[in-house]
């Protein structure tokens, strides 16, 4: 049983053999995967991390190893491994760490039913009848629908003191449609994930929402595509997160600032975007993933990146911190123990203000409304702020109604000049995160919330697909 007392028996272990700092982190964590595709069952997995990750800290270098065995002999031979990495990095270079008050707390989300628990039968019985009810249905041509469960349980120890352990459980489903129309073929996908027990797939109407995105799909193959050009833009919540994560969170990372890898070095107290934008990253909010604590064991609260469109900071690691002589904000984090930590983001959004979604419309002669549903993902390049997105179907707004569906719609531009054409931000809040991905960087993976209102920017780039 992986435990704090077994975290703390390590952690002595690795200072008594010379470290002078060191943090241990145990993990555990199980992921069910169901998947079905165009009316057959593709794939049932289950998958298990367990182990122990050990960063030693000696001479001022740092190393990192770890170990799947937890059995006496395998820890202390990555115990012997994380100091003699430790003592190579030494000779070459001193690493200093921000000082953090230790802390001793645990946060466990609550659950009514055990994913993991319920009948593999009933699991498959939910897949299966959302995935061939729209493979029967008229210009679906075929269908993928996953099931998600998860479970991470994470306990970190560091020689200052602090003793932390998190215990999240997911679920989620998705599905995705393609559509064909003549020569047409269109793909929509989404998805829908919850913090919480399998009570959450149990409520939720899934042949309804599989529907939705089917019908979107169908109406979306026999759409065209929008003019190319400079449009005035309505953001939904989705492409909202979508372009401040990737375009702008990024940005915001201490590593890639102390690298010269981001368009926001040097940037700290400038103007960076409308004075309408507040822009946060925070490990608990409504709808996000939970992240209370970083996988250094410091707390990760709430973090103004801009404030009223002025850049207020940056997220950081300890050494990061260290290096741009700021605060460490809780967001060096690790895919999981097989992997030391990286600055990432957690749940990062734009805080909502006092508009009502449809006054965002009103005034718009023609432009563009732009929807998240369908999303497909893009390019973005940090150091200069340039993003290229292909959004969901969206809408062409006419004498302020979004009246036409449109397809293939690809947005482009410069994240600091899109933000500071924003005029209008709606009071809809919404954060979401995702069982099925996360956030990739550095060949690691972890969950993100990511969100924001309905915005509305004066100019952005749109093409067809």
């Amino acid at each position: 049983m992986l435990s704090r007392d077994l975290a703390t028996q390590i952690l002595d272990e690795v200072l008594r053999r010379g470290a002078e700092g060191a943090v241990v982190r145990l993990q555990e964590r199980v992921y069910e995967l169901v998947v079905y595709d165009s009316g057959v069952l593709r794939g049932y997995s289950i998958s298990t991390v367990r182990g122990v990750g050990i960063r030693a800290v000696v001479g001022g270098g740092t190393g990192y190893a770890y170990t799947s065995s937890v059995d006496r002999e395998s820890i202390s031979r990555a115990i012997d491994r994380a100091i003699s990495l430790a003592r190579v990095a030494s000779s070459y270079g001193r690493k200093s760490f921000a000082p953090v008050k230790p802390v001793k707390a645990s946060y466990r989300v609550e659950f009514k039913v055990d994913p993991h628990a319920v009948d593999p039968q009933v699991k498959v019985g939910i897949v299966r009848e959302i995935n061939t009810t729209s493979m029967r249905r008229a210009g679906i041509v075929s269908a993928v629908t996953r099931l998600g469960l998860e479970r991470d349980r994470r306990i970190v120890v560091a020689s200052e003191g602090t003793e932390v352990e998190v215990d999240v459980v997911g679920v989620g489903l998705a599905h995705t449609a393609v559509a064909r129309y003549g020569a047409i073929i269109e793909r929509v996908g989404d998805r829908e994930s919850y913090i919480g027990g399998f009570e959450h797939i149990e409520r939720r109407d899934w042949l309804r929402f599989a529907e939705e995105i089917d019908e979107l799909a169908i109406k979306a193959s026999q759409a065209k595509t929008p003019t190319p050009g400079t449009y005035v833009a309505v953001v939904d919540n989705e492409v909202v997160g979508l372009l401040l994560h990737e375009a702008f969170g990024h940005a915001s990372e201490g590593d890639g600032v102390v690298a010269g890898a981001s368009i926001l070095r040097g940037k700290v107290g400038e103007r960076v975007a409308s004075e309408l934008v507040t822009i946060v990253d925070a490990g608990l909010v409504e709808g996000g993933y939970p992240v209370p604590y970083d996988d250094e064991g410091v707390p990760k609260g709430r973090t103004v990146v801009v404030e009223n469109g002025v850049l207020k900071g940056y997220l950081n690691s300890r050494d990061t911190a260290y290096e741009l002589g700021m605060e460490p904000t809780g967001n060096a984090r690790a895919q999981d123990v097989s992997f030391d930590t990286l600055v990432r983001q957690t749940n990062y959004y734009a805080e909502p203000r006092d508009w009502r979604v449809e006054e965002l419309f009103e005034g718009i002669s023609y432009g563009i409304y732009l929807r998240g549903r369908g999303a497909m993902g893009g390019q973005v390049n940090p150091s200069v702020g340039t993003f290229t997105f292909s959004i969901g179907p969206s809408y062409i707004i006419r004498s302020g109604e979004p009246v036409e569906l449109v397809r293939g719609v690809v947005v482009s531009g410069n994240i600091l000049e899109t933000l500071k054409e924003v005029d209008a931000v709606a009071r809809d809040l919404k954060v979401t995160t995702s069982v099925f991905g996360g956030c990739g960087k550095g060949a690691q993976i972890v969950r993100v919330g990511d969100g924001g209102p309905h915005i509305r920017t004066r100019r952005i780039v749109v093409g067809g697909g």
